[in-house]
């Protein structure tokens, strides 16, 4: 049994700040639940709660059905990688991934026995005689992760451990971390402030702003269902796409056009049915060059190109449209913590930035414009007053 279970945990500090608010979160025995927020949401000292390095001010943290709240890190039976490896220079690969062992008084011939099974799994066998100092980034992570792994601990904790490591090692990594816990299938809590490790490694994520909770779900789900713009703005390479609508019955208007409500979209719109301003996002990957493809239905309109950045498989094509100011405190707030500088008021005057990803075949310009069509069944919609999604089912 290795549920974990955070039951109203808050942290508090002497001068009053809470770092981690009431959070509630039940994370399933063998799942991969991933903590993903700004610098400062709270994350790693949620982290740092379950493994007993930080002190629990309020609620009750459970692991395997039992409340650890007085329980030192070596009494939880769990195990942590950290951001910096923490190796020991002077030890071999064997000696680091066995110290935890040997320091418990294990048999040397167990020790041996973990090492070399450790070792099998993250494909370390031929390093196990090398020192830290002559290994690559990405071979002294599956070090620390096999320091871990050895001991068989009900869970595994990571905060942010490929941080340290180049984009392309960081990407290998990823793969190599998801098939260690699918093969382990061992409780892991794992910390990143990258929205696409995310997205990628777990089976459920937990989108923190502010020492708050905003959203667990499913990385798709997170994707398509937001509850809130802060999740909306968070998740998704590059960013969703955030413009001041009105909403009138069965029409959205739109800075650049007005358009029917697709079926589907009009469904899902919580309210009163009165006419209002809302948010209307719209993702980058939902644009298309009409000349491209001239059949595709949805919102068309011509826009002027001002950047365009070729990823060869496809283009980023940026553009400002006009659009009416919208006031909102609580918007401003969730730009800054998202570090979303393309929410309506932060806008240069009364134009928003918007970009679209087009297909490669586009031949989009800087300085021309280009004929663009929106599907507008991905819209999301979003209350100006708290940022709370209209459409989220």
């Amino acid at each position: 049994m290795a549920e974990i279970q955070l039951q109203q945990v808050t942290k508090r500090y002497p001068d009053g700040t809470e770092a981690v608010k009431q959070v509630d979160l039940d994370i399933g025995d063998g799942e991969f639940m991933i903590l993903v927020g700004p610098s400062g949401c709270g994350k790693s000292t949620a982290l740092r709660m379950i493994a007993g390095l930080e002190e629990i001010s309020d609620g009750d943290l459970m692991i395997g059905g039992e409340r650890v709240n007085g329980l030192g890190p070596r009494e939880r039976d769990i195990a942590m990688v950290f951001q910096n490896y923490a190796l020991y220079p002077h030890m071999t690969v064997r000696d680091n991934m066995g110290f935890a062992l040997k320091l418990a008084k294990e048999d040397t011939g167990e020790i041996n026995k973990r090492v070399e099974e450790a070792a099998r799994i993250l494909d370390l066998e031929k390093h196990l005689d090398r020192k830290p100092a002559n290994l690559s980034g990405g071979q002294r992570q599956r070090v620390a992760m096999g320091r871990a792994i050895v001991r068989s601990p009900k869970a595994f904790l990571m905060d942010e451990p490929l941080s340290n490591l180049d984009a392309k090692l960081r990407v290998q990594m990823r793969t190599e971390v998801s098939r260690i816990q699918q093969r382990l299938e061992t409780t892991t809590v794992y910390v990143t402030h990258d929205q696409v490790e995310a997205m990628t490694l777990g089976d459920r994520v937990a989108v923190m702003r502010a020492g708050i909770i905003q959203q667990v779900d499913t990385p798709r789900n997170l994707y398509k269902r937001p509850e809130n713009l802060f999740v909306a703005g968070f998740i998704g390479s590059p960013s969703m796409n955030f413009l001041p609508a009105w909403l009138e019955g069965d029409t959205i208007k739109l800075p650049f056009g007005e358009t029917p409500l697709p079926d589907e979209l009009r469904q899902t719109i919580q309210g009163d049915g009165k006419a209002r301003d809302v948010i209307a996002g719209m993702r980058p990957e939902h644009f298309e060059d009409s000349d491209v493809e001239p059949d595709r239905e949805g919102l068309k309109f011509t826009a002027p190109v001002s950047v365009v950045e070729s990823m060869g498989s496809e283009l980023y094509a940026y553009f400002d449209v006009e659009h009416a100011h919208v006031e909102s405190s609580d918007l401003s707030e969730l730009a800054a913590d998202a570090g979303m500088e393309d929410l309506p008021q932060h806008g240069s005057g009364d134009t928003q930035q918007v970009v679209a990803r087009l297909s490669a075949a586009s031949s989009a310009k800087p300085g021309e414009r280009v004929n663009l069509v929106l599907d507008t069944t991905h819209l999301q919609l979003f209350d100006p007053k708290g940022g709370k999604s209209l459409t989220a089912q």
